[in-house]
């Protein structure tokens, strides 16, 4: 509380380890110090400008909220890779065009915030660090990111995305399984259509607008079938109904990337890269309570991704389809 006694403190400590006489030593009283004097560490640090950025000195090793916006910055300070005990990191309305693996090193983690940046991408070393069960909020919204890594849905503690005005073609294909998810914003990107996985979320509120979205045709499929099944895709179908277990220990590592993104036909079995592929409509509200309208017309839908293993499933799904209409 007070540094000038704490300096004649040490300065005596040192006087006496060197064998001083005690007479001559610079001994005082102290008082204790009031609660109004002491220092308390400091959780949060907000700068908006370039000029009270700090540049000579570190961040408080105590912050647990750092928003650093308007600085100009082009990449992430390494110094907030240490603060250890961060909860909520805000670096909106900067330049930054790349996020370093570091950045998975803070466990604390549980917001973060690139919101108006130069992103271009976002790392799948990320979504297999630390973040996996720490991060709830994630806001990538106005950068330049095309696509997400096959890694991202391995962030299962997200509540909150924000992928607003970016340049996506596509979501990720396993985003199902973003358990927690309930708020979920994708509006102005270049989705033409949706993962069939995402029939499994469960929102509070989704907003979808301004989407190319494609007019769907299950009468025009795009058949990917061979016949008969190859080798490989045989195995590969059976290691996913029958829950086989794998790794990288027991197959080529390729093999298994293409196992963690095995579709799931209509009856439930897996294709692997044999199946025929549609696009139908979805009513938005089956995955939403809240739906902000995917257009300027009113509408609440937008086309999925179906697939399905083999002729005989298409075909009874083309007669419910008729059917029906």
């Amino acid at each position: 509380a007070n540094a000038s006694n704490l300096k004649n403190f040490l300065s005596a400590v040192r006087l006496a380890h060197q064998g001083t006489d005690i007479g001559a030593l610079p001994l005082s009283a102290l008082v204790p110090a009031k609660t109004s004097e002491v220092e308390k560490p400091k959780t949060k640090m907000i700068i908006t400008s370039r000029r009270d950025y700090p540049l000579t000195k570190n961040f408080p090793y105590s912050l647990e909220h750092l928003q650093t916006s308007y600085c100009k910055l082009a990449r992430i300070d390494m110094r907030v890779l240490c603060l250890k005990k961060l909860r909520k990191l805000d670096l909106s309305h900067n330049h930054i065009k790349q996020l370093p693996a570091t950045i998975g090193d803070l466990i604390c983690l549980q917001e973060l915030n690139l919101h108006d940046n130069h992103l271009e991408s976002f790392s799948g070393a990320l979504c297999n660090s630390t973040l996996q069960k720490s991060l709830q909020f994630l806001d990538l919204s106005q950068n330049k990111i095309k696509a997400l890594p096959i890694q991202f849905c391995q962030l299962q503690e997200l509540v909150n995305l924000k992928l607003d005005d970016n340049e996506l073609i596509r979501l990720p294909f396993k985003i199902g399984q973003l358990h927690h998810l309930r708020f979920l914003s994708a509006a102005r990107n270049k989705l033409p259509f949706l993962p069939s996985d995402f029939r499994k979320l469960c929102l509070e509120n989704l907003d979808l607008f301004g989407n190319p979205f494609e007019q769907p045709n299950p009468l025009v499929p795009n058949i990917q079938l061979k016949i008969p099944l190859t080798l490989l895709e045989c195995a590969a179908r059976a290691t996913v109904n029958y829950r086989i277990p794998y790794g990288c220990h027991l197959l080529p590592s390729h093999l298994c990337e293409d196992l963690e993104v095995a579709k799931t036909c209509q009856c439930g079995s897996a294709c692997l890269s044999s199946f025929i592929q549609i696009t139908v409509t979805m009513n938005l509200h089956h995955v939403a309570h809240t739906v902000v309208l995917v257009d300027n017309m009113g509408g609440t839908e937008a086309p999925v991704i179906c697939y399905f293993c083999s002729l005989d499933c298409y075909s009874q799904f083309l007669d419910r389809y008729l059917q029906s209409n």
